[in-house]
Parts: structure tokens; C-alpha cells; sequence
């Protein structure tokens, strides 16, 4: 993991320390809120993005918190509209979900982005979850920047309050496995590593020998983003001419804008029910 780390981020990782193995992104996504969420201290809250991967908000939910949503702009590429969290809502915060690129938007968080969020952060104490389970699926010809990475060229190579959360699931297709690892604070990882003690299992031999093999090559990787630039380009001019639909910054769907004749704008519910209802076609 520490290998691929400094392969993909150029960054030196202690794999004693600050690398631990996961049973895929999903497990690790939930119990990170377990580890820091202190449901006694009033108000307690997670924020997460909207739309979002739904284990941030059964996470918040079942660690006793209550979760807080940032909407997505559709003028930027639907990105998280971190400013739509009041200041009195950050200073309650224990712990803030993001993923980029995201899940379902595509979008993905530019180094004055994390800029922002890590100040808020250093402000208000609060863990920093970084789900970067489509960071190697993308179109431009510069990979995604990734937490630690964007950590780093701000000069915080302790990570404090950062962990980012890697699977092999869409990197190598295979989310059967259920591989994956956290990678950042020391401090953080020690308590995670303590909780998964009790709850958590390590990988069967089998598990870790195609892990193994599937970090240490970049030739099906490659060929995977090959094969989804592909796709992207049957299929999007074909949905273009019917829906308000584009290529997304990365990961792999299309975020398509609904229409809303008959219905009040942004009515997103309405047009679901009436999609189910006509066309027995269910909408998340």
C-alpha cells in the first residue's frame, strides 16, 4: 500500500504507521465514525456532502451523531457547496465525509478546496474521511489530486485529522474482494486500529496475494480507464440528443439534469415517482 502511495502521490508513507489494511472502503467508511464520533458531546454532527455514498449517513446515524448535508452546485460541476454549512454547524462537527471525485456527481475537489476544509478543520477539531475509491478512474491527462497529496503541498506532512479511504473495487474491478486501505494520521489509525480489533477481521491469505498483485500493476488499470473513455464516448452523444448530460471530471456516471415540464423546477422526486410509475424505471 505505502508502495502504491508513493508511486501514485509521490509521498512517503511509515506502512508501520500509518497505512492500514481494510476489508474494502464500505467497512472502513462506517467504522471511522464509530472510532471518533463522541455521541455524549451536545450537538454532535457529521456533514457530508449531498448527493452522497448512503454509508455517510447510516455511519453518522448509528455512531449517535446527526448527519448535515452540503448541496452540490450545478454550476461547478456539481461540487459540494461547503459554504451551505452554518458556522455554528462546523463547530459541532466531529467528523467530515468527502469523496472525490464524487460519487455520484464526478466532481472532483481542486487544492483550494482542501485548503479550505483543512483550515476548518485545524479551527473546529473535526476527522477528515476521505473516500477516494474513484481516484483512478478519470479523463484529463492529470490524475485526480488526492487528500494526502493536497495535505502535503500544503505543508501538513503529519496529516493531522486526514484519512483517506482506498479500494481496489473500481480501480481494478473487482468490489467482490473487498480490499482496500486507510492511509494518514498516526494518532487516528492507532485508534482505528484498535476498534477493528474487536469488530473488524484482516484478510484471508488468498485475498492478500491478488491484492498484492493488483497494486503492484498499472497495465489493467490503465486498460480499465481505457475501456470507460471508451464507453463514455458511445454512449454520451447518444443520451446528449435526449437528456442534459456530459462527461463528468471522473469516476464513471452521468449526471443528467431532468427535465421538469409539468412539475415545479428541481422537483426531483415528482419526475422519480412519475418515471417509476410509467416506465417501471426506479431512480436514486
Amino acid at each position: 500500500f505505502a508502495g502504491w502511495v508513493k508511486r501514485r502521490y509521490g509521498l512517503a508513507l511509515d506502512a508501520a504507521t500509518q497505512v492500514l489494511p481494510v476489508g474494502g472502503s464500505r467497512e472502513a467508511l462506517f467504522a471511522i465514525a464509530q472510532t471518533v464520533v463522541d455521541a455524549s458531546r451536545p450537538g454532535a454532527t457529521v456533514v457530508c456532502p449531498n448527493p452522497f455514498y448512503q454509508i455517510y449517513e447510516g455511519a453518522a446515524l448509528l455512531a449517535g451523531a446527526e448527519p448535515a448535508f452540503a448541496n452540490s452546485d450545478p454550476a461547478r460541476n456539481f461540487a459540494a457547496r461547503w459554504d451551505d454549512i452554518a458556522a455554528a454547524t462546523w463547530a459541532r462537527n466531529q467528523l467530515l465525509y468527502v469523496c472525490s471525485p464524487g460519487n455520484p456527481t464526478g466532481a472532483v475537489m481542486p487544492l483550494s478546496e482542501w485548503a479550505t476544509l483543512l483550515e476548518l478543520s485545524d479551527r473546529h477539531g473535526f476527522v477528515i474521511a476521505s473516500d477516494e475509491c474513484y481516484s483512478e478512474i478519470y479523463f484529463r491527462d492529470e490524475p485526480p489530486l488526492g487528500g494526502l497529496e493536497a495535505a502535503a503541498r500544503l505543508g501538513r506532512h503529519d496529516y493531522k485529522n486526514l484519512i483517506s479511504f482506498t479500494s481496489l473495487s473500481k480501480r481494478s474491478n473487482v468490489p467482490g474482494l473487498r480490499s482496500g486501505f486507510v492511509a494518514g494520521d498516526a494518532a487516528l489509525l492507532k485508534q482505528f486500529l484498535l476498534y477493528r480489533t474487536y469488530h473488524g477481521s484482516a484478510m484471508g491469505p488468498l485475498v492478500q496475494a491478488a491484492s498484492l498483485a493488483a497494486w503492484n500493476d498499472e497495465d489493467h488499470v490503465v486498460a480499465n480507464r481505457a475501456l470507460y473513455r471508451t464507453k463514455f464516448a458511445q454512449v454520451t452523444p447518444v443520451l446528449a440528443s435526449e437528456l442534459d448530460v456530459a462527461l463528468p471530471d471522473a469516476g464513471f456516471y452521468l449526471w443528467a439534469g431532468g427535465p421538469t415540464a409539468g412539475a415545479a423546477p428541481g422537483d426531483d422526486i415528482g419526475f422519480a415517482q412519475q418515471l417509476l410509475a410509467q416506465y417501471n424505471v426506479t431512480v436514486l
